[in-house]
């Protein structure tokens, strides 16, 4: 990791960079201090700042993600709180969009939050990290796992997701165990999505898989003919989509008109039930995704989800249980640390051993991520478009 002095030259070069240079820096202060001049008033609330996707094609995950916190939010403070003070959550819309992320962002370091623990598209949530770093903000991203994030080397970034690595390591895995022999990889040149692609590749010629092609594509676009003709063509056992669902959706169905016989294979980021309803019924038979499990797919979160739809009027989906979780470690590092001070949350963070969360007991590597990513297989279910647990990748 870097040093202060390091992280603070290399936090302004990469703003200059993004047209995001934030001149208010500083730590906030202990809980029982004034909190100088970081924002955080001791006598108020502890506010946690979250970005995420509330409007464009990505806004149903920012919802979940939302309400995710906010439950643990509630939680903590019907529990007191920490150290007599309570927790405020607050909200901005970064539309999965670079630009409006970093307008966004300087927001929430202007109102005053302690720590954010949003991020869902990698590609929006890069640019705020030397916007947060340079404000003395830690981050636990509880969605977005591009290898980029950690590899800025800012101290004060903590992913609860697993990595682009370990997603791409259970596509592969998932590609043996069913004995594929050619594998594509298609991308829509987003951080997460290029990022993905590129762990996938590296891995799969390692583990010995024939890559027949890899295409990028451009997001926003409704035809794919190019890349479903090439597919029908080429014929592989595996074509592996490492973008977003809207365009994901598409390429499976102009696919299958085309002639591609074979099993479409999807990064978490096409995972919802909007996947099946793009692409239309009996295009989806033969869809599958990997992805970290949801609250549905989690032995013994029945009340966990009754309280969800008591607090959101509807059913958790993808990252709530990450978004819930990320508050609650950011909380307990706050409470360990006694104070919202920068160096120290960071430092309670990195000692944090086994803390329980829905993805089993959390501690942090040397360089902020899980020490296993915690993919599994999922597909669609025909009835409902849900994705449900497939394959565990365990046996």
């Amino acid at each position: 990791m870097l040093t202060r002095t390091q992280r603070t030259r290399r936090a302004l070069s990469i703003a200059a960079a993004t047209g995001a240079i934030v001149l208010m820096a500083g730590c906030s202060g202990g809980l029982g201090s004034d909190g100088g001049d970081g924002g955080d008033d001791a006598a108020g609330p502890i506010k946690l700042g979250m970005l995420a996707p509330f409007s464009g094609s990505e806004s149903a995950f920012g919802d979940y993600m939302k309400y995710g916190a906010q439950l643990a939010v509630d939680e903590i403070n019907a529990d007191g709180g920490i150290d007599g003070r309570q927790l405020e959550l607050v909200t901005e819309d970064d539309a999965c969009d670079a630009t409006t992320a970093v307008a966004a962002a300087n927001k929430l370091v202007t109102s005053g939050v302690v720590a954010s623990v949003g991020g869902y598209c990698s590609g929006a949530t890069l640019p705020t990290l030397p916007i947060f770093d340079e404000a003395g903000i830690p981050m636990v991203i509880p969605a977005a796992n591009s290898n980029e994030l950690v590899s800025q080397g800012l101290p004060g970034v903590f992913l609860i997701n697993g990595t682009g690595t370990q997603q791409a390591e259970a596509a592969v895995t998932y590609s043996q165990q069913t004995a594929a022999n050619t594998v594509a990889v298609i991308d829509d040149a987003t951080s997460y999505s290029a990022d993905l692609a590129k762990s996938f590749v590296e891995q799969g010629e390692a583990a010995g898989l024939t890559i027949a092609f890899k295409a990028t594509v451009t997001p926003g676009e409704s035809d794919y003919s190019s890349v479903a003709t090439q597919l029908a063509k080429e014929q592989p056992d595996i074509v592996y989509w490492t973008g977003y669902y809207q365009e994901g959706a598409l390429i499976v169905r102009q696919a299958t008109d085309a002639g591609f016989e074979g099993t479409f294979l999807v990064g978490d980021g096409s995972v919802d039930a909007k996947f099946a309803e793009i692409a239309g019924q009996g295009y989806t038979d033969s869809v599958l995704g990997t992805f970290t499990q949801t609250p549905d797919m989690i032995e013994g979160a029945e009340n966990w989800i009754s309280d969800y739809e008591a607090l959101a009027g509807g059913q958790p989906g993808p990252y709530s249980t990450q978004s819930y979780d990320a508050v609650r470690v950011v909380a307990e590092a706050i409470k360990n640390a006694g104070t919202t001070d920068f160096d120290e949350v960071v430092a309670a963070l990195e000692g944090l051993q086994d803390f329980d969360t829905f993805a089993g007991p959390l501690t942090f590597t040397e360089d902020h991520t899980l020490s296993g990513g915690g993919f599994v297989i999922v597909s669609i279910d025909p009835g409902t478009g849900n994705f449900v647990l497939e394959d565990d990748l365990q046996g």
